[in-house]
């Protein structure tokens, strides 16, 4: 029998509402929750005296019903978002709950997909794998689980790939994960060699001291690990807080890479140009191991640097920096030439900047030096 002679056998000639019953019904005992969306949605608009060709169109509706329409329609995205997701379809569920804003359900149960991965099919770990990290539904977990099931090239290739599109929490988050993953795999290797020659290390030696006046290590070219896996690496850890414990273990990352032989070392843009040498200077900042040190071989590059477009990079690196060590105002006069008409809503503006550091003189001075308008009238208002 198909499915509208099913139907047919079910609902009462001249009545609409055993219509829709039977077909809610029908809809979700077939698990098509896609259309049962609509169905339900043709409810509601019936019950609002709207046009039913388009049942989830916001367009037609009037403005005055918008308010209730639109709560209507979120309540019932959400219900077939988790009726999705109580099937374990998650990448259904994604397109409800992401388009009502509430993205938590589906993290939570790709949270717990990837924590019990091992009896997962292949295919559906490579499902998962893309909703979390390319359909961006929890990218942390989708690094995670990337790294236990490709290993640490996809994973830092992907994490390349992707980084752009993460928030600042994520990829603090997956830079924690990759660095402690790193460390451990470059401190095994390291511990092994010593060992070949000296035996009866005592356990747990920190990678710092395993590469301590040990030189052998070195020489000759010889390195441990994937020296392009730990360029990648210390690099994701600049998205580090001062809390993190990864900090400390990614400049031990760095200052492993510092004496790798130069053809080892790849080149990147300045101001990490000498690579390993300024990502030292910049997470020993940020852990606030050395924070004026750090501070200072920044401002010091700033003034060798003859090139402006280079200026302008180091100028940006260090004001971040110094912005998320507290010290923004004290570097907000030194970056001014460069920096002071970047107004970039999603990222660093001067202007917020010198507000923030209580720095309106600073804030004028630039504007009548650009001839901002914009700008000038916002310092005047600002010491109102």
């Amino acid at each position: 029998m198909t499915s509208i002679a099913s139907l047919e056998q079910q609902i009462q000639p001249g009545q609409p509402d055993s219509v829709l019953r039977s077909l809610e019904a029908m809809l979700m005992g077939q698990r098509d929750f896609h259309r049962l969306f609509d169905a339900r949605m043709l409810v509601i608009r019936r019950r609002m005296g709207l046009k039913i060709s388009r049942p989830a169109a916001l367009a037609d509706v009037p403005k005055e019903l918008e308010p209730a329409f639109r709560a209507a329609w979120t309540e019932t995205a959400r219900d077939i978002g988790q009726m999705f997701l109580d099937h374990g379809m998650l990448a259904d569920a994604w397109a409800y709950f992401r388009t009502i804003q509430e993205p938590e359900r589906v993290r939570e149960a790709i949270q717990s997909k990837v924590a019990d991965s091992a009896r997962l099919s292949d295919q559906d770990r490579d499902e998962l794998l893309n909703l979390a990290l390319y359909d961006g539904a929890h990218a942390v977990e989708g690094i995670r689980l990337l790294l236990k099931t490709h290993g640490t090239c996809n994973t830092v290739t992907a994490m390349s790939q992707v980084i752009s599109q993460m928030s600042p929490e994520e990829r603090r988050q997956a830079a924690a994960i990759l660095v402690r993953h790193l460390y451990t795999d470059l401190q095994s290797s390291v511990r092994r060699d010593i060992e070949r020659r000296q035996p009866l290390l005592r356990p747990e030696i920190p990678l710092r001291e395993l590469i301590a006046g040990r030189e052998f290590l070195f020489a000759e070219g010889n390195y441990h690990i994937d020296v392009s896996h730990l360029h990648s690496i210390v690099g994701f850890a600049r998205n580090l807080h001062r809390s993190d414990p990864e900090l400390k273990l990614a400049t031990e990352l760095a200052a492993y890479g510092q004496q790798l032989s130069e053809h080892l070392r790849y080149p990147a843009d300045v101001p990490f140009d000498d690579y390993y040498t300024a990502s030292i200077c910049f997470l020993q900042t940020l852990s606030g191991d050395d924070e004026q040190g750090g501070l200072d071989w920044f401002s010091a590059r700033l003034q060798q640097e003859p090139d402006e477009s280079d200026q302008r990079m180091i100028a940006f690196v260090l004001i971040d920096l110094a912005n998320r060590t507290g010290r923004a105002g004290d570097f907000l006069e030194k970056v001014s030439p460069w920096l002071s008409r970047m107004e970039d809503p999603n990222g660093f503006s001067f202007t917020a900047a010198c507000l923030d550091a209580g720095r309106a003189d600073l804030l004028e001075q630039a504007a009548r030096s650009n001839d901002d308008v914009l700008a000038f009238a916002t310092s005047l208002l600002a010491r109102c």
